[in-house]
């Protein structure tokens, strides 16, 4: 018993380190998470404390050979959490989510392959390329999730895919700047040259109108995504759940009209939805997830 109560307590801690993370570097998701029951907002941080901790670890490492060393530690924590062995409070809380909520660890490693993808890759010739290097690292993200959430029906797991491709590429629209400081280019090198687009000029952050026709067919491109995103929502497991996903569809899609505001310019300042239209698209979407509810009850 007091071995149990002991596990209980480093996961309980591991739970508060989860949270934590997760306010700290993911503000429009914990903005959402509100929505959710406590326990699947707990299972929900602990996803997004492993997978920020081993990006982090990634990012913040010196040189190659140190990224390599941190991605390599994050597999052997992976393994860890899929075992019985004695583990930190973080990975703790994380084996009692993927184990409660059956996580597949493909997923995970998944991920992994793609921060790896990181390491060696900086440019991407078409978007089937950057599509595989969007699933890897946002796609089974939003698989992830919905094993958290719950679904009633696996023809969602397409649109879970959607939404995790969706913000990914809302991600690059907004950080072309900061990426490039990293020696990295996302836009796939086919379009930029469609558009007559050069990687000097996106170097000299100039936003003529061939940059601007670029923009506008990424934006489109990343919005039939969270199109195709919403046909799902209907079969997952509970008003909160949907309501969290809806949520997050709106907000992550609203720095796509950030971006708009300001006339298409990613290199002078970051794009963000201030927290007034946070809370318009807050209201919006718990009125339409309560129609949902009155038509499945009524319609």
């Amino acid at each position: 018993m007091a071995l149990k109560s002991a596990t209980s307590l480093e996961e309980g801690r591991g739970v508060r380190v989860c949270r934590r993370i997760t306010r700290h570097y993911a503000r429009t998701f914990y903005f959402a998470s509100a929505c959710l029951p406590r326990a699947t907002r707990t299972h929900a941080y602990a996803i997004y404390g492993f997978c920020r901790w081993a990006d982090n670890g990634v990012d913040d490492a010196k040189d190659r050979l140190e990224a390599a060393e941190k991605l390599a530690l994050a597999r052997e924590a992976l393994d860890l959490a899929y075992s019985s062995r004695n583990a930190p409070p973080g990975l703790l809380a994380f084996r009692r989510t993927v184990r409660d909520r059956g996580i597949p660890r493909e997923l995970f490693e998944a991920l992994l392959d793609g921060m790896e993808m990181d390491l060696d890759i900086t440019r991407y010739a078409s978007f089937a390329e950057l599509d595989r290097y969007c699933y890897r690292v946002a796609g089974v993200v939003g698989l992830m999730m919905t094993h958290v959430f719950g679904y009633r029906s696996e023809c969602c797991l397409p649109n879970a895919l959607a939404l995790g491709t969706a913000m990914q590429l809302t991600n690059i629209l907004r950080d072309v700047a900061e990426d490039l400081r990293m020696g990295r280019i996302y836009l796939p090198l086919d379009e930029l040259a469609r558009f007559g687009v050069t990687e000097a000029q996106l170097v000299d952050g100039r936003v003529d109108a061939n940059f601007c026709d670029l923009m506008r067919f990424q934006i489109d491109r990343a919005r039939r995504y969270y199109t195709e995103a919403e046909a799902g929502i209907p079969f997952l497991e509970g008003d909160s759940s949907r309501l969290t996903v809806r949520v997050m569809g709106r907000l992550y899609g609203g720095i796509l009209g950030a971006i708009e505001r300001q006339d298409l310019d990613v290199f002078q300042r970051r794009a963000r939805v201030s927290t007034a239209r946070k809370l318009a698209k807050l209201a919006e979407c718990q009125w339409e997830t309560s129609g949902d509810a009155w038509r499945r009850y009524w319609g």
